[in-house]
């Protein structure tokens, strides 16, 4: 087996994909209450870690793209919110329906829309971090049974909310954090792997 990397990953997980700078999910076999405490801990520290990332950088960075032939950062400000909004809501389906087949969405045209370029990206963090605040309320509210209940992704199949939601959002947090810190000026604290 391999050896554990910094971050919690498997030395063969860590990813040379700029996309992915902590690696690729993957589902779990097997979710603990320490495992779900952990990710909730990600996800409600997300939106200040990722705003300390981007906060008051000039448009001329919020315009490049973060690494090469990505979005800018600007795309990817605004993606955050619209990608864990859509978590949440895949959350209550699945809490108050039986096996609700989710809709997936074109998130690369969501990022070419008008209102990106127009919306001050401070909107967006704002977005983020009440978002967050509501969202933490429930994942620490939800009974055993709960974390047990199904969604129907149309690609992967049936899903359980802690095998994939969870832990899936908890490592989009930190991988886009860490795909921002690609381009912050200098003095800010480099990435950890």
């Amino acid at each position: 087996m391999a050896s554990e990397a910094r971050g919690g990953l498997r030395a063969d997980e860590q990813s040379g994909d700029l996309r992915y700078p902590i690696g690729k999910f993957h589902r779990p076999e097997a979710v603990s209450a320490q495992d779900r405490e952990k990710w909730i801990g990600e996800i409600e520290a997300a939106p200040a870690k990722f705003r300390a990332a981007v906060d008051k950088l000039p448009d001329e960075k919020l315009n490049r793209p973060y690494r090469p032939g990505g979005w800018t950062l600007r795309q990817l400000i605004h993606h955050v919110p619209e990608s864990h909004m859509n978590a949440y809501i895949r959350f209550k389906l699945a809490l108050t329906e039986d096996e609700p087949t989710i809709k997936t969405y074109e998130e690369s045209l969501w990022a070419k829309l008008p209102d990106v370029e127009k919306t001050p990206p401070e909107i967006s963090l704002e977005t983020l971090e009440l978002l967050h605040k509501r969202w933490v309320i429930l994942l620490r509210s939800m009974t055993e049974e709960q974390w047990s209940r199904k969604f129907r992704h149309p690609e992967m199949g049936l899903m359980r909310l802690d095998q994939n939601l969870l832990k899936l959002y908890a490592e989009r947090s930190v991988n886009c954090r860490r795909s921002s810190w690609r381009r912050l000026p200098r003095g800010v604290p480099p990435r950890r792997r």
